[in-house]
């Protein structure tokens, strides 16, 4: 399979590199501190996140399809990885590195199988509503995670509801110096994310909170600081598990992937809409596969877009994803030669960082526009936000997806069975409904169903035409089922067209199809019933029926209440 140069690369603006490298600064200085915290989560060593940052970084870039998704270790994988090889290892810290990694590779072969099967198209059912919805308990989640820290108090590590209780609870146990740092750093942030835009705020703010850090040594006074981070690298290699271990990681694996996918690609599509570029889902699953395939081989765990990485990242002047090279780059050299420069940032001004990048994502006027257009879908919107809050970022999704799609089924089970009558002067049909100076035709009645005629839809399309023919006065002759909106047809959508067909035969009312597609003649013919057969001849028009049936008389009668439904 020819894999093509990603869209981004070939429109490059080399003026976009300045910006790009600022970007990757920022972003890899809140990486790391966050690929540590995450590993403590997984119960594993510092350096296992900072391993997975760094080496599933080298490549997220070549094969990624959305130009701000950043690459990382999630809160969200590391406590399910942590869940899982926590028992496995039974407290042996060499065990668990070398079964993380394991999952980590297993998670590389599903996004490839993934990519190898095309199966992007899952993500299409991840509607601009449940992305609304999404995004909106992504940010009340990720500032629930970050209060904590903003204030000097320990955080909590349970969904929205038991962030907040613990934060409030414990409101009274915040130190004073974090909480005038962390309050400084988030007005310095908004002052210069409304006044400046995207210049580099944050990384100005990062290095100036560094030199207080050292200067008024502020872990003295209670500040919570990053500590020591693990200097050089590890040798590639494959790490060596029984089959047993295998069996037993494969489920993980599977659902580490599918937290992946999912929150790859909501943050992808996210971003792709904000800037008007198309994300290939696809392509990510390429992307996922081969950032977990380098972290497995690095000692490593399973990685995937980060959500508030990937604001981070966009906040910070990012075009192209050329800033996660920069990023896993001076994460580097941090590893081999400068981890002594992260030990005195503080945690309240990286949580400030995060809490204005997740401002963004609340966008109240997408809602209101959803809350205008239909209720259903402000239900579905609302119904992912507080999944979010309540079951974490993937359930959020899942819950919202199910859903969109719930409705969408809803919708192609009642499908608009109406009657339509002729425009005046012309050999037009349209709705009579809305249109009711259209013309019926004498003793014809004319019905247009819209959408498919399958298994779960066949009796509504049934009874629906049967209302309309017991609601004429008198009763049609003949009855034309115009299928020009019918794209398709199963096997109980034929049968029912054929039974319609004797049922007013018997009644002595003719019954004719219009405009039907290749695919529903076809469909008709490969019943092997004579009667079907005759019952839709190619390039037939209503006016073509009426033709041959020798009728075509115009009425101006009015709409029975029937057709107005």
């Amino acid at each position: 399979m020819r894999m093509p140069a990603p869209p981004w690369l070939r429109t490059y603006d080399r003026a976009w590199l300045r910006g790009e490298v600022v970007a990757g600064i920022t972003l890899a200085a809140y990486l790391l501190p966050a690929a540590i915290g995450d590993a403590s989560l997984a119960g594993l060593p510092a350096q296992a996140g900072l391993y997975s940052c760094l080496f599933a970084g080298l490549v997220f870039w070549i094969f990624c399809s959305s130009r701000h998704t950043a690459v990382t270790v999630t809160s969200a994988l590391s406590m399910l990885v942590g869940a899982t090889i926590g028992s496995m290892a039974g407290g042996d810290v060499t065990r668990a590195v070398v079964l993380a990694a394991c999952t980590a590779l297993m998670v590389a072969g599903v996004a490839f199988l993934a990519y190898a099967l095309r199966a992007g198209t899952v993500i299409n059912f991840f509607s601009e509503t449940v992305l609304v919805g999404f995004k909106c308990g992504l940010a009340f989640y990720l500032a629930s995670t970050q209060l904590p820290k903003l204030v000097g108090i320990a955080g909590s590590h349970g969904d929205f509801w038991e962030n907040m209780s613990h934060f409030v609870h414990n409101l009274g146990a915040t130190n004073p110096a974090s909480v005038i740092l962390g309050i400084v750093a988030l007005a310095v942030l908004l002052v210069g994310k409304i006044s400046f835009g995207h210049r580099p705020v944050a990384l100005f703010v990062l290095v100036g909170a560094i030199a207080t850090a050292g200067v008024l040594r502020l872990g003295d006074r209670g500040v919570a600081l990053l500590g020591e981070v693990p200097r050089g690298l590890p040798l590639p290699s494959i790490p060596m598990v029984s089959r047993a271990d295998v069996n037993t990681l494969l489920p993980l694996s599977f659902a580490c992937f599918l937290l992946a996918a999912v929150e790859t690609a909501a943050i992808g599509r996210m971003f792709a809409a904000k800037h008007g570029y198309r994300l290939d889902a696809t392509r990510e699953f390429l992307a996922i596969g081969s950032a977990n395939l380098m972290a497995g081989l690095g000692g490593g765990f399973p990685v995937g877009g980060g959500s508030s990485q990937s604001l981070v990242n966009e906040t910070a002047g990012a075009r192209t994803p050329l800033s996660g090279l920069v990023a896993a780059v001076i994460t580097l050299m941090v590893a081999l030669f400068l981890t002594g420069l992260l030990r005195n940032l503080p945690q309240p001004v990286l949580a400030a960082i995060v809490l204005v990048a997740v401002t963004g994502l609340v966008e109240v006027h997408k809602l209101r526009e959803i809350w205008r257009f239909s209720r259903a879908e402000f239900a579905v919107a609302v119904a992912a936000l507080f999944a979010v809050l309540g079951a974490g970022l993937l359930d959020g999704v899942l819950v919202g997806v199910a859903m969109s799609i719930l409705l969408l089924i809803r919708r192609a089970a009642r499908p608009r069975v109406i009657e339509i009558g002729r425009v005046p002067g012309t050999t037009y049909f349209a709705d009579l409904t809305r249109h009711p100076e259209n013309e019926r035709v004498r003793h014809v009645l004319v019905v247009r169903p819209e959408g498919s005629i399958v298994y779960f839809n066949a009796d509504h399309v049934r009874d629906r035409l049967l209302d309309l023919i017991s609601a004429c006065t008198p009763p049609p002759r003949l009855v034309i089922l115009f299928m020009g909106s019918v794209p398709f047809v199963d096997l109980a959508g034929a049968g029912l067209l054929v039974d319609i067909r004797a049922k007013l035969a018997s009644q002595g009312i003719g019954f004719r199809l219009a405009e039907a597609r290749g695919q529903i003649r076809e469909a008709l013919r490969r019943l092997g019933v004579e009667e079907a057969a005759g019952l839709a001849a190619a390039n037939q028009t209503v006016s073509d029926v009426l033709r041959t049936a020798h009728v075509g008389f115009p009425s101006r009668a009015p709409v029975s209440p029937m057709a107005r439904r």
